[in-house]
């Protein structure tokens, strides 16, 4: 687990406050609880006091608690919403009402900069979850849809190729044209850099491998990439290609010869959410690589959804990522600005893949 426990590492570095809209539930008090023990956090629960210290045990040295029904921030928060929300219909009350809901009061701390992330999902489902930061805290400037991605770790007992890679987007866009799988890339090649401090390679999937077969489901992805590669010359992305020619040097050099990324790619691009789905499951369930996520991209500032069936550990690990998310951009460049941004980071040696030899 070398590689999150480096990305720990980088948040115990640099402490963020990550603000967990479901602070009574036990789950998330136990996480954050050791998110304070292990230094990479400045947790902030919400919730009624009494109920969020009962599921602390009653020990919350180093945690905020607040009430969003009865906190000082609430008339503010409530302007600030009707502001953004009163072209849509709502009118004052409605912001009122709605500012008191533990998810949005969350976003709200994190668009108003008195939170740097927000980690929610372990009661919420997933369409509250995001339809809270989408309409609070907002798309990053050069995004047009929010996407998602899970950080999936090859440990060290299982694989040759060991380290981190991202899949995306295993849990939103059911079925993206071009122009959204290329936003989905653009996206998770930033993510990858700003999980680990590394140069993103990216692998666009498909059945096909440099036109090895023909479908309009290949001319997609075809279409994606060269989307992808207009606004940003300076990623490392090739497609159509099969999993095997982007993961198998072996298998790359046979199948694409003239792949820039020859079986090296640590950014995988699914065609469509169906693929992405099974193919992180596969590679968790019977591939026994820890899959970490969904993690949240395309927003302006980080919000991150849980599994309702998660475990302290996932909402820990969870907070360590938005640590990490908060501490770099990940906005997606304007056309022509992305070349400047795929530098290796001189501090983040070892946490992406260690090839043996």
């Amino acid at each position: 687990m070398l590689a999150l426990d480096r990305i720990i590492d980088a948040a115990r570095a640099a402490p963020r406050s990550i603000v967990l809209p479901e602070g009574a539930d036990p789950r998330v008090a136990a996480g954050a609880r050791r998110a304070v023990r292990e230094g990479i956090a400045r947790p902030i629960l919400l919730g009624p006091p009494g109920e969020v210290l009962a599921a602390l045990d009653g020990d919350a040295r180093g945690i905020a608690i607040e009430d969003p029904a009865t906190s000082p921030r609430l008339s503010s928060y409530a302007e600030e919403l009707h502001l953004l929300r009163h072209a849509k219909g709502m009118d004052l009350a409605a912001a009122c009402r709605r500012i008191r809901e533990p998810l949005a009061f969350a976003a709200m701390m994190v668009r108003q900069g008195h939170a740097d992330g927000t980690v929610g999902g372990a009661v919420a489902t997933t369409a509250e979850t995001v339809r809270a930061a989408l309409q609070i805290i907002g798309l990053a400037p050069g995004a047009r849809i929010v996407s998602s991605f899970f950080l999936m770790i090859l440990c060290e007992d299982h694989h040759i190729q060991k380290g981190a890679y991202v899949f995306s987007d295993c849990g939103l866009v059911i079925d993206p044209d071009a122009a959204e799988l290329a936003d989905i890339a653009r996206a998770a090649a930033h993510s990858y850099t700003a999980m680990t401090g590394l140069m993103p390679k990216v692998a666009m999937l498909s059945f096909s491998t440099n036109g090895s077969a023909r479908h309009q489901r290949v001319d997609k992805v075809v279409e994606a990439v060269r989307l992808v590669r207009q606004a940003e010359p300076g990623l490392v992305i090739e497609g159509e290609l099969q999993f095997d020619a982007a993961f198998v040097a072996a298998v790359g050099a046979a199948k694409a010869p003239g792949s820039l990324i020859r079986g090296d790619a640590n950014v995988f691009i699914f065609p469509n959410l169906d693929a992405a789905n099974i193919g992180y499951k596969i590679a968790q369930r019977i591939g026994g690589a820890r899959a970490i996520g969904p993690v949240l991209q395309g927003l302006a500032k980080p919000a991150n959804d849980l599994s309702r069936g998660c475990s302290e550990d996932d909402v820990f690990h969870m907070i360590a990522l938005t640590c990490a998310q908060a501490a770099r951009t990940l906005a997606a460049p304007a056309p022509g600005e992305g070349a400047q941004v795929w530098q290796k980071s001189p501090s983040a040696e070892g946490l992406g893949q260690q090839h043996p030899g």
